[in-house]
C-alpha cells in the first residue's frame, strides 16, 4: 500500500500536464467571478444595509475557496480505487449524518439542513450527493450482469438514492431534494434503462410544470408522452401506465391549486405564471431579479454601481439571485459569459465520460455533470422567471461553504480518474 502510494505521488508530480486543465480552470474561472458577485452584493454600498454576519460571506467564502483549492489538488495524489472500496462505507456515514442533523442540526431559512462541527457549520445533504453518485454508480457497476435493464437492480439503485432524498424532505430541503430525485433517471439510463421508460419516469415532472399553467396542458402532455413511449418501447401496458400516471398528475395538480395548498403557497404558483398577480408578496422576487438582469442592458451598469443590488432589492441576491448581481453590473455580456464557462463544464465532463472506458468512472463523471446542471438550470430558471423560485445555488458561484466544497470536491473526483484513466482498467 505504501509503495502504491509513492507511486502515485511520483506519478502526479511528473505527469501534471495530463490532469484535464481545461477544466480545472473553468471551475477557478468560475469561483473567481462568484466572488467578484458576493463582493459585490455585500461589501458594496449596500452593506450599510446588511447585518455583519452578511457582510462577512464574502471573507467566508474566499476561505471556502482556498480550503477547496487545497482539496481538489490533494485529491489528485489519491488512487480512483478509493471511491470504489469506500463508497459503500461513506454512504452508511452520510445517512448517520443525516440523521443526526434530523435531530441536532441548525435550521436556516425553514431548513433543518447543517449540523455543527467544531466551529462551523456542514450541510450535510451536499456532503451526501457525493455519497450517493459514488455508492449507487459502484453497485450499478460492480459486476457485468447487473444493469438497470434488469427491473430488480433498477429498484435497488432507485431505493439507494429515495432514502437520502426522504431525509433532505424531512429536512424540509424540497429543493435540494429535487437534485437527488434528478439522479434516478441519469443514472439509470446511463446504465442500461430502455429509453422509453426513462422518459416514462421523467415524464410526470414535465406534465406537472405544463399543468400549473392550465390544466389543458397538462392532458395534451400525457398524450404526446404517451404515444412517444409506445412508439419507442413498442409496450402497451407501458403506455396506458403513462397515460393514466399523466392525468392522475393533472388532477392532483388542479386539486392542489383548488383544495389542498395553503393560500400563500397557491399565491407563490399564481406569482410564478404571473408575476404581477402578487407584485409586493409572492412576486416580489422574480420581478426584481428581472428587472435587475434586464437594467444591466448589453455591458452593464458597472461593478458596483447595481441598483437592484446596492439599493438591497434583490433577494438573497448573494446566494439564489447571484446571477442577476452579474448580469445588472456586467450586463448581458457578463452574463453570458457565466452561461458559457457552464456550458462548457458540462460539454467537457462529457467528453470526460465518453473517454473512459471503465463503468463506474464513465457513471459517477455523467451522474457529476447532471448534478450540476440541474443546480445551473433551476437557479437560472428561477432568476428568469420561467422557473418557480425554489431556492438552489448556481454552483461555485452562490455563497456557501458547504455546496462549493462538495461541487468542487465531486469535480476533483472527475478529474482524478480522468487523470488516472489510462491505469483505471486494473481496479475492474
Amino acid at each position: 500500500m505504501f509503495h502504491e502510494k509513492q507511486i502515485l505521488i511520483l506519478k502526479s508530480m511528473n505527469n501534471f500536464r495530463d490532469l484535464h486543465w481545461p477544466l480545472a480552470f473553468t471551475w477557478l474561472a468560475l469561483a473567481i467571478i462568484g466572488l467578484v458577485a458576493i463582493y459585490s452584493a455585500t461589501q458594496g454600498p449596500v452593506s450599510e444595509f446588511l447585518p455583519s454576519y452578511i457582510q462577512n460571506n464574502f471573507l467566508k467564502q474566499l476561505l471556502w475557496v482556498a480550503i477547496s483549492i487545497v482539496l481538489v489538488i490533494g485529491v489528485q495524489f489519491t488512487s480512483p480505487r478509493n471511491y470504489m472500496q469506500l463508497s459503500y462505507l461513506f454512504y452508511g456515514m452520510g445517512l448517520i449524518l443525516m440523521v443526526l442533523t434530523l435531530f441536532i442540526g441548525t435550521e436556516i431559512n425553514g431548513a433543518k439542513s447543517w449540523i455543527r462541527i467544531g466551529p462551523g457549520r456542514i450541510q450535510s445533504s451536499e456532503i451526501m450527493k457525493i455519497a450517493t453518485i459514488l455508492a449507487t454508480a459502484n453497485y450499478l457497476t460492480s459486476r457485468r450482469d447487473i444493469t438497470a435493464e434488469n427491473i430488480r437492480y433498477a429498484l435497488i439503485a432507485t431505493f439507494m438514492i429515495l432514502v437520502p432524498t426522504t431525509l433532505v424532505i424531512l429536512q424540509n430541503d424540497f429543493g435540494t431534494a429535487i437534485v437527488f430525485l434528478s439522479l434516478i433517471p441519469v443514472m439509470l439510463f446511463w446504465s442500461g434503462l430502455p429509453y422509453g421508460v426513462s422518459l416514462f419516469i421523467i415524464s410526470p415532472a414535465i406534465i406537472l410544470y405544463l399543468s400549473v399553467f392550465d390544466w389543458v396542458y397538462g392532458v395534451i402532455a400525457s398524450v404526446v408522452l404517451s404515444a412517444v413511449i409506445f412508439i419507442i418501447q413498442k409496450r402497451a401496458w407501458l403506455t396506458v401506465t403513462s397515460l393514466v400516471s399523466g392525468i392522475i398528475t393533472v388532477v392532483g395538480v388542479n386539486l392542489a391549486l383548488t383544495s389542498i395548498l395553503k393560500p400563500h403557497q397557491i399565491a407563490r404558483i399564481k406569482a410564478f405564471t404571473n408575476p404581477e398577480f402578487d407584485p409586493t408578496g409572492a412576486g416580489w422576487n422574480v420581478i426584481q431579479a428581472k428587472t435587475a438582469i434586464g437594467s444591466g442592458g448589453l455591458f452593464g451598469k458597472g461593478f458596483l454601481q447595481g441598483t437592484q443590488t446596492q439599493l438591497r432589492f434583490l433577494p438573497e441576491q448573494w446566494t439564489d439571485f447571484v446571477s442577476c448581481v452579474i448580469g445588472e453590473e456586467f450586463g448581458f455580456v457578463g452574463l453570458s459569459v457565466l452561461v458559457f464557462l457552464f456550458l462548457f463544464l458540462f460539454v467537457q465532463l462529457l467528453r470526460m465520460a465518453r473517454n473512459h472506458n471503465h463503468p463506474f468512472a464513465q457513471l459517477v463523471t455523467v451522474s457529476v455533470a447532471s448534478v450540476l446542471f440541474i443546480h445551473f438550470f433551476i437557479n437560472l430558471g428561477s432568476a428568469t422567471g420561467i422557473l418557480p423560485v425554489i431556492g438552489i445555488p448556481l454552483p461555485f458561484v452562490s455563497y456557501g461553504g458547504s455546496a462549493f466544497l462538495a461541487n468542487s470536491l465531486m469535480l476533483a473526483i472527475c478529474l482524478n480518474m480522468d487523470f488516472y484513466k489510462r491505469d483505471f482498467s486494473i481496479y475492474r
